[in-house]
């Protein structure tokens, strides 16, 4: 007996060395994840968030011996189900991604049901100069709290785009919008439902129509969901026969939407990323007459985040790729129109000189409004809201294209 309480004392002083790793010990976190692979599933639908992605792949490298394998995913939802199916085959440890590009009813349903490691973010060393105060989407994703699971890196504020040379005034509300398809058939889409982009007009049409948006706060289920969002398929069974190809098709995704804005088939298009016409004019992908702007009332703005899965094989590389990208070098990278124009999640205030030296020599782009013309940023409904209008859009209206 004596013989067996001596085995165990030597495996429990073992255990540490097998144990998640602290980041409040963050040099042993750095110890750790040299030499680490970290796969990190992103969306990767658009060229330059790629390259954005490659580039903090080789600094995380070069620094700090983290290699990063990007692995490309059209929809968020596949990382999730394949962390579930690894929680329902037992796979505990060993887990065959890293770190995950997330937000809403991703994090919703990972979060419930426990498939995320963690407490981790607010112990990052980079978290000093996040602005919680002034930017409260970076602790709150589609109203559900954070809680240190998840850690912000970039911004984003819904706007619209259009070509000044085709289109003089645009349309500042749902109604007009509405009037304006119906005076100029064809000339508008959206991304088709459940793309994230497609899903997000159709909120931010729900927030233009609906008689109380304070509801979309709450839970689609504790909410009279039929009265809710009546004038949202009302307006929609309006204006999809004015859509681009009578609404009988949709561009898949944002980059397509994009390129039909510079194709010339429509004359206005939805952005999550205030920056991103500034972004397609430099690359060469709109001309030059494109410009941004924003709906009367506010637009809905929320924060994208990193995750780690519970079961995660290099969780110490993740957080140190995470890390970095709070870091004010890749923060003022994101944020330059020529390659990302995403908005920042610090408080510049914070920074030293230098740092913030880097985001004052921006120049933020021809058709990149000015923090201050942006208004308002309307916090995103509920991801119950998401998942539902979604589901519902696709049976009413869903189509190939």
């Amino acid at each position: 007996m004596r013989a067996f309480a001596r085995l165990f004392a030597l495996i429990s002083l073992a255990l540490p060395a097998w144990a998640d790793p602290d980041p409040a010990d963050w040099p042993a976190v750095l110890d750790e994840a040299r030499g680490q692979t970290v796969y990190w599933n992103a969306w990767g639908g658009a060229t330059a968030t790629n390259e954005f992605i490659r580039w903090a792949g080789r600094q995380a490298n070069e620094r700090l011996g983290v290699t990063v394998e990007h692995v490309k995913l059209a929809d968020t939802g596949d990382a999730v189900s394949r962390v579930l199916a690894e929680k329902s085959a037992g796979k505990d440890t060993g887990g065959a991604i890293d770190l995950i590009w997330i937000n809403g009813a991703n994090f919703a349903a990972m979060k419930e049901a426990g498939l995320l490691y963690g407490p981790w973010a607010e112990e990052l060393p980079n978290w000093a100069y996040v602005d919680v105060a002034g930017k409260p989407a970076v602790v709150s994703d589609f109203t559900v709290p954070t809680e240190g699971l998840e850690s912000p890196w970039a911004m984003a504020q819904v706007v619209f785009y259009y070509d000044t040379a085709r289109l003089a005034e645009p349309p500042r509300t749902m109604p007009a919008l509405l009037e304006w398809a119906r005076a100029t058939p064809g000339r508008f889409t959206y991304p088709q439902p459940p793309d994230f982009l497609g899903t997000t007009f159709l909120k931010q049409a729900l927030y233009g129509l609906a008689d109380d948006p304070a509801i979309l706060q709450g839970p689609a289920e504790g909410a009279d969901y039929d009265a809710v969002t009546a004038p949202l398929w009302a307006f929609l069974d309006d204006l999809t026969p004015h859509l681009w190809r009578q609404g009988r098709a949709y561009p898949q995704t944002g980059p397509r939407q994009l390129q039909l804005m510079a194709d010339g088939e429509i004359d206005l298009a939805i952005s999550f990323s205030p920056g991103e016409a500034s972004t397609a004019i430099a690359n060469g992908q709109l001309p030059d007459t494109v410009r941004t702007y924003v709906l009367e009332g506010g637009t809905i703005g929320n924060a994208s985040f990193v995750a780690i899965p519970y079961n995660a094989t290099a969780k110490a590389g993740a957080m140190v790729l995470a890390n970095f990208l709070l870091s004010p070098e890749a923060q003022a990278r994101a944020q330059d129109p020529a390659v990302l124009g995403y908005g920042t999640v610090l408080d510049l205030d914070r920074l030293s000189p230098q740092d913030r030296a880097r985001f004052d020599a921006l120049e933020l782009g021809i058709a990149t409004l000015a923090p201050e013309e942006l208004g308002p940023a309307l916090p995103e409904p509920h991801p119950s809201w998401t998942t539902r209008i979604a589901a519902d859009w696709t049976a009413r209206y869903g189509t190939g294209d």
